[in-house]
């Protein structure tokens, strides 16, 4: 690439944010080439330091990973938010030469021995607990990227990390095809019977945007996707059994060998049908991917994967992670089944003629809880429109971290019209920003919701890198109303809670005051730590004083009124058996298939067998539920699921401290607020994250906390 091309290129401007207006699928080849060819040569200069420093080691090392960071990060980041078959094109063609060098750099025994080198000179050189842990780090994920293997065993475990890799984006972008490709369109009065004025005014606004151009909210069409904002609350509201059927079907064997998420009824759609069965089929994905994963662990010295992945978390052993499940499965099962058995009385009370079925779980758990409590979650949409609950969320981390959240004034270039940019200012300096992606985009956007690295915290004697993070969600978006014209979105309930939940990972990247790149923010804190900060978030949105700050009427701006409010606490735990069962479910299968998968079984038979003692209703034959599981077959989670909920047991257990301190006691609540942002929220990677939640709470955390928030006594 010649130097005009290079300076042009947006990718590759390292001094700004990403300038997401002129960033296009071409830049993305050229880009990662011109990065890694900088660091090759810089790596090479490298290895040939005889007397590591800190200063001659580590920070040119950082350097390299930062190039590096900014340009493939930004990549992956528009994988997720702006999906297109040419971003994907040139992802697929330098992923492999991304990989490749990944390994050089982890597999380079010069740098394991200046590693090793520099840890000799702890005295001298690893003068703080940050910088002695960023060395501890790399040493441990040196051996695990197999530094110490050698010829014939080192080149198959670098095939295995190119394969690994590859098969991870084949399997991200069936999800994402498979998604895309499943379109019900409805056209009859009786088809979207239940079905709330929200919902249809979001549906036949998909409708429009997909050719039906006279599609309205009254008069429809309407168009049922897979995306969560569209299909969740279809389940929950339509009447209409046989499309609930559908749909659900759909969604649970969607990327399973069956074309477009399930076999689709001619009588109830004209959507697009009759794609190929083994066009999005993730099954053998899964099944190469587990073989190949318990290949490299066992290259490593390892009995399986499980293992490896247990190499870098707070979780001691496979052993720790079964006796937490196997204890809350004690109280969650028997309570799941009490559930499912009070539902299906309802069912029949309410004219179900049949048994219950998975398609009517969700409408019946929605009839009976606005039974038994009586609201719906239509009648709280209107007040938590996103503009205040962003006010009210920011007020909050105001409160409790002495921070103050403004929309940047600057002109930062956005991939999208809906995205905002906001900074964070302490003591009236800004000390970190981020990027705010609040709705579902059907197509170019995976479903889901998450929190990314944009830029990373570190300071040096000549400047301090301010943090930058992604916030990402899939809500609901804003709808033209035909009556009233424009309408913000309206929020669920469940969606105000995941804004709160991506905000607090968010917290944790932007709130550190650790210098160090390596280890500032969530950067190595142990996987099933990271999620601490996030859940404690969530506990909020059942407080009184946080719902007068975050809820207000998009018409008349009145407050969440008192009866409602009393109605969401009481109906807090309802179904939380079957809730907490299920993300059992996820965890223990996420350990099973990753601790004994030999390829000997099928895999499919390894979920039944797990499905049988963690389900209430059994399984659809063909469910397909592994076949979309992102979080452990491209996502990061491998081995990793029950980090949820051993990081919810954590953040149980700090939010525990903030009512025993008293949450209408003011003083108390700003003490204790800034020394958990003195803790967990400041000290990211630099201390063992037992350490650190030691040092907020004075001791370590139990499942009393987690128990007693969901309504549940330890088992006897």
């Amino acid at each position: 690439m010649s130097a005009p091309d290079v300076q042009k290129n947006p990718l590759l401007n390292q001094g700004e944010l990403p300038d997401f207006t002129k960033i296009t699928a071409e830049h993305v080849v050229p880009a990662v080439r011109e990065a890694l060819r900088l660091g090759k040569e810089n790596l090479a200069r490298l290895e040939q330091v005889t007397d590591p420093t800190w200063n001659n080691f580590v920070l040119p090392l950082r350097e390299i990973s930062r190039r590096i960071d900014r340009v493939w990060g930004a990549v992956n980041h528009l994988m997720g938010v702006k999906n297109s078959d040419a971003l994907r094109s040139a992802h697929e063609t330098v992923q492999p030469e991304m990989v490749e060098f990944q390994l050089q750099i982890s597999q380079s025994r010069a740098l394991y021995n200046g590693w090793q080198k520099l840890q000799a000179k702890a005295d001298t050189e690893l003068t703080t607990p940050a910088r002695a842990r960023i060395v501890a780090a790399a040493l441990r994920d040196a051996k695990l990227a197999g530094v110490a293997l050698e010829g014939d065993a080192q080149k198959r475990f670098n095939e295995i990390q190119r394969d690994l890799a590859s098969l991870s984006t084949r399997f991200s972008n069936a999800v994402l095809d498979a998604t895309k490709a499943f379109q019900l369109l409805l056209k009859t009065a009786d088809e979207v019977a239940g079905l709330p004025e929200s919902w249809r005014a979001i549906a036949a606004q998909t409708a429009a945007a997909n050719g039906h151009t006279d599609a309205n909210t009254n008069s429809g069409p309407w168009l049922v996707t897979l995306d969560f904002p569209s299909y969740h609350p279809f389940l929950q509201h339509a009447q209409n059994r046989a499309l609930r059927e559908q749909v659900y079907r759909a969604t649970a064997t969607r990327a399973g060998g069956r074309g477009a998420g399930g076999v689709q009824p001619a009588s109830a759609t004209d959507g697009k049908t009759g794609h190929s069965s083994e066009k999005w089929n993730n099954w053998p994905l899964i099944d190469e991917i587990l073989k190949l994963r318990r290949e490299e662990a066992q290259i490593l010295g390892y009995k399986n994967f499980a293992e490896v992945s247990l190499a870098g978390k707070m979780a001691p052993d496979v052993a720790k992670i079964r006796e937490m499940i196997v204890n809350l499965a004690k109280v969650a099962r028997p309570q799941a089944k009490a559930e499912i058995a009070a539902l299906a009385t309802f069912a029949k009370e309410q004219g179900l003629n049949d048994e219950l079925q998975l398609w009517d779980v969700p409408f019946y758990s929605e009839r009976r809880r606005e039974a038994l409590y009586n609201y719906t979650d239509e009648e709280l949409r209107p007040y938590f429109p996103l503009p205040k609950v962003l006010d009210g969320m920011f007020a909050l981390a105001e409160k409790l971290f002495a921070v103050k959240i403004r929309k940047s004034t600057e002109n930062v270039p956005l991939w999208h019209k809906d995205v905002q940019f906001f900074d964070v200012l302490a003591d009236g300096k800004k000390i970190a920003s981020f990027y705010l992606d609040p709705y579902a985009r059907s197509g170019e956007k995976r479903g889901g919701a998450w929190m990314d690295v944009c830029r990373q915290r570190e300071s040096t004697a000549q400047q301090t890198i301010l943090p930058v993070a992604y916030l990402v969600c899939n809500g609901t978006p804003p709808v033209v109303n035909q009556v009233e014209g424009p309408r913000p979105s309206l929020m669920t309930f469940s969606e105000v809670e995941t804004l709160f939940h991506e905000f607090g990972h968010g917290l944790q990247h932007m709130l550190t005051r650790v210098d160090e790149y390596e280890a500032s923010g969530i950067s190595n804190v142990e996987w099933d730590a990271v999620e601490l900060p996030s859940q404690f978030m969530e506990n909020w949105v059942f407080e009184r004083s946080v719902i007068d700050q975050i809820s207000g009427h998009y018409q008349t701006g009145e407050l969440l009124p008192q009866a409602l409010f009393e109605k969401i606490v009481a109906a807090k735990n309802y179904m939380a058996g079957s809730q907490m069962l299920r993300q059992l479910y996820f965890s223990l299968i996420d350990i099973e298939l990753h601790e004994k998968y030999d390829g000997s079984q099928q895999v499919v038979d390894i979920q039944k067998a797990i499905a049988a003692d963690y389900t209430v209703i059994a399984q659809l034959p063909d469910d397909a539920f592994l076949c979309s599981f992102t979080h452990i077959f491209a996502g990061g989670y491998a081995a990793g699921y029950y980090s949820y909920k051993w990081a919810e047991v954590l953040s149980a257990d700090a939010f525990a401290a903030f009512e025993e301190a008293g949450l209408a006691n003011e003083k108390a609540l700003h003490e204790l607020g800034r020394r958990y942002r003195d803790t967990v929220l400041a000290l990211g990677g630099s201390r063992h994250p037992l350490e650190v939640y030691r040092e907020f709470r004075g001791r370590d955390a139990t499942i009393d906390a987690l128990l007693r928030h969901n309504g549940m006594k330890p088992a006897a």
